[in-house]
C-alpha cells in the first residue's frame, strides 16, 4: 500500500510537470497535494514497517517528537491545500470569465506559501508545548505512531495548556478550512443551479467530483477516527481506525483524480509513452558504442 501511494502520487506529479497542457492552477494545486501525501504517509508508514520487520517497537524521545512534528505539518498542509482547491473550483465555476486573472501564478504561489507557513507554525507550536511536559522513563504508546493526543494523555505533568492549544489548533486548522470548503461549495451549487442547460450543469459539476470525493474521504475518515475513540474510549481501536486517513486516503487520491480525469489520463499516457520510446533509443546507443 505504501509503494502504491508513493508511485501513484509520483506519477501524478510527473504527469503534471511534463505536460504543458496541465500547467494550470487546478493541476498546480493537485501536484502539491500529491507531494504532501507522499510526505504525509512517509512520516509514519516506513517506521511502522521497520517495527514489524524487526519486531522492535521502540522509538527515542527525539524521534517521537520529530515524527509528531512532521505528521502535524503534512496533515495541516493536506487540510489547507484541499481548502485552496475548493476556492479554485469556486472561482472557476462562479467567475469563469475572470478565472485566469484571479488565479494568476502569483496568487497560486502565495496560497501554497501561506499554507506552508501556517502548517509549520502550527506544528511547531504544538511540539513546543509537548516539550514542556514530563514523561515516565519508559512509556507504551497505544498507537503505531507518536500521535499528539496519546502523548498528552501519557504525560505525568499538568496538561491543561496542551489541551487548550490542541483544541484551538483543531478548531483553527480543522474547523476553519472546513467552513471555507462548505461556503465555496454552497456558492458552487447555487451557480450550477443557475445554468440553464443540463449539459452545462453536468460539465460544471464533473470538474468538482474528484475534489469532493477526496474531501469526503479525508474528513470522513478523520472524523470517524475521533468519534470512534470518543465512543469506545479505546486507544487501540483509534489506532486501527487511523490507518484509514494515514495510509488508505493518500493511496486512493491518485486513483480518484486519474480515473475520473481525462486530462490526467492523457498526460499519463503521453508521459509513459515518452519513457517507453526513450528506453530502446538509449539501449541502442549503448549497443553501438
Amino acid at each position: 500500500m505504501y509503494l502504491i501511494t508513493v508511485l501513484g502520487n509520483l506519477l501524478i506529479i510527473l504527469a503534471v510537470t511534463s505536460d504543458s497542457h496541465l500547467h494550470t492552477p487546478m493541476y498546480f494545486f493537485l501536484s502539491n497535494l500529491s507531494l504532501v501525501d507522499i510526505c504525509f504517509t512517509s512520516t509514519t508508514v516506513p517506521k511502522m514497517l521497520w517495527n514489524i520487520q524487526t519486531q522492535n517497537k521502540a522509538i527515542t524521545y527525539e524521534g517521537c517528537i520529530t515524527q509528531m512534528y512532521f505528521f502535524l505539518l503534512f496533515a495541516g498542509l493536506d487540510n489547507f491545500l484541499l481548502t485552496v482547491m475548493a476556492y479554485d473550483r469556486f472561482v472557476a465555476i462562479c467567475h469563469p470569465l475572470h478565472y485566469m486573472v484571479i488565479m494568476n501564478p502569483r496568487l497560486c504561489g502565495l496560497l501554497v506559501l501561506v499554507s506552508w507557513i501556517m502548517s509549520v507554525l502550527h506544528s511547531l507550536l504544538q511540539c513546543l508545548v509537548v516539550l514542556g511536559l514530563s514523561f515516565c522513563p519508559v512509556l507504551e504508546i497505544p498507537h503505531f505512531f507518536c500521535e499528539i493526543k496519546q502523548m498528552v494523555l501519557l504525560a505525568c505533568s499538568d496538561t491543561f495548556l496542551n489541551n487548550m492549544v490542541m483544541y484551538f489548533g483543531a478548531g483553527l486548522l480543522g474547523g476553519g478550512p472546513f467552513v471555507c470548503i462548505l461556503y465555496s461549495y454552497s456558492k458552487i451549487v447555487f451557480s450550477i443551479c443557475g445554468i440553464p442547460s443540463a449539459q452545462g450543469k453536468y460539465k460544471a459539476f464533473s470538474t468538482c467530483v474528484s475534489h469532493l470525493s477526496v474531501i469526503s474521504l479525508f474528513y470522513g475518515t478523520s472524523l470517524g477516527v475521533y468519534l470512534s475513540s470518543a465512543v469506545t474510549h479505546s486507544s487501540y481501536s483509534s489506532a486501527t481506525a487511523s490507518v484509514m486517513y494515514t495510509v488508505v486516503t493518500p493511496m486512493l487520491n491518485p486513483f480518484i483524480y486519474s480515473l475520473r480525469n481525462k486530462d490526467i489520463k492523457k498526460a499519463l499516457k503521453r508521459f509513459l509513452g515518452m519513457v517507453a520510446v526513450k528506453g530502446p533509443i538509449v539501449l541502442g546507443l549503448k549497443k553501438y558504442t
